[in-house]
């Protein structure tokens, strides 16, 4: 039954990109907030009521004019606007290639320090997400530069990379800092990133001992159920504070029930928020790291 399930999950994957639009959107709408800012803000209220925090990011990487990177840029100066005349718990989650990485350093400086000042004014916090491993040099220098201007900022870090561990290391000489820990998710080679689940989940929780130990700041980025109960038994083995870290889901995974586990626990949930016109490609990527929700959807479409 297992391997019929699989088999079906998999020709979903392949016919979705022959789907129309509108077929593909019941997939992606559980998995992105709109294409407007506007409708990212409704969820992101709708997700303060429920007593959960949230990362917004405009969906979307490697702009390749100016005038795009300036567009988005000036569409996160307006989200921390709208946050701060709304009252939102929310903060923000860019990627370094989608405000100018990949046209010039200047560029990608000068709309950095434009979001940095944006941050600061407004009293939020800004994340630089963790793209490939060829820019993971650069982003931590990124990191490193904004936190000099700027405390409130947080970078990503990766548990498939053999790197990270010394990255943590070498940044937690200076002292604290904001990070948030995923397995990863960008397709690396056997050189540089642990390829099998069970090693990934074995470095996860060594990377969020050391976090522990060290009393860094962590978001724990995770679906994975496993991962899950080794993360609560660590925190029950550190006695870690609940200002010390907090959970981190992607916007319409299904948890099984932990989201409310956590919240009566009094940890802290941040759901990650995307939204743009670029959903397309972001919801197909979810589809193939999940294709059971697919045939939930559909199998509930062809029903009616």
């Amino acid at each position: 039954m297992q391997m019929i399930k699989s088999i079906f999950n998999q020709f979903i994957i392949k016919i979705t990109p022959l789907l129309p639009l509108w077929m593909v959107w019941k997939i992606a709408g559980r998995y992105v907030a709109g294409e407007s800012i506007a409708d990212a803000l409704v969820v992101i209220r709708q997700l303060n009521e429920k007593g959960y925090s949230a990362t917004v990011d405009i969906l979307g990487e490697h702009t390749e004019s100016e005038s795009e990177a300036d567009e988005i840029t000036h569409d996160y100066l307006k989200i921390y606007d709208k946050i701060s005349q709304q009252g939102l718990d929310c903060n923000i989650s860019i990627k370094p290639s989608h405000i100018g990485l990949d046209i010039s350093n200047e560029i990608l400086q000068s709309n950095l320090d434009k979001l940095l000042s944006k941050a600061e004014e407004t009293h939020n916090f800004l994340r630089i997400d963790m793209e490939s491993s060829v820019i993971t040099d650069v982003t931590i220098s990124l990191f490193k530069s904004c936190y000099e201007k700027y405390q409130k900022v947080g970078t990503v870090f990766q548990a498939y990379l053999y790197r990270t561990q010394t990255d943590l290391e070498d940044l937690s000489q200076n002292g604290s800092f904001n990070f948030r820990l995923c397995k990863g998710i960008y397709k690396e080679p056997p050189a540089i990133a642990i390829q099998r689940r069970r090693k990934i989940n074995s470095n996860f929780i060594k990377l969020l001992r050391f976090a522990f130990e060290k009393g860094i700041y962590v978001g724990i980025a995770t679906h994975d159920l496993e991962l899950l109960e080794s993360a609560y038994a660590l925190i029950s083995e550190f006695n870690v504070s609940s200002d010390k870290f907090e959970f981190q889901v992607l916007y319409g995974v299904p948890m099984s029930g932990w989201l409310e586990k956590h919240l009566k626990n009094n940890f802290k949930v941040r759901v990650y928020v995307p939204f743009g016109k670029d959903w397309y490609a972001y919801s197909i990527r979810r589809l193939k790291e999940n294709p059971n929700i697919a045939g939930y959807i559909l199998k509930d479409l062809f029903r009616r």
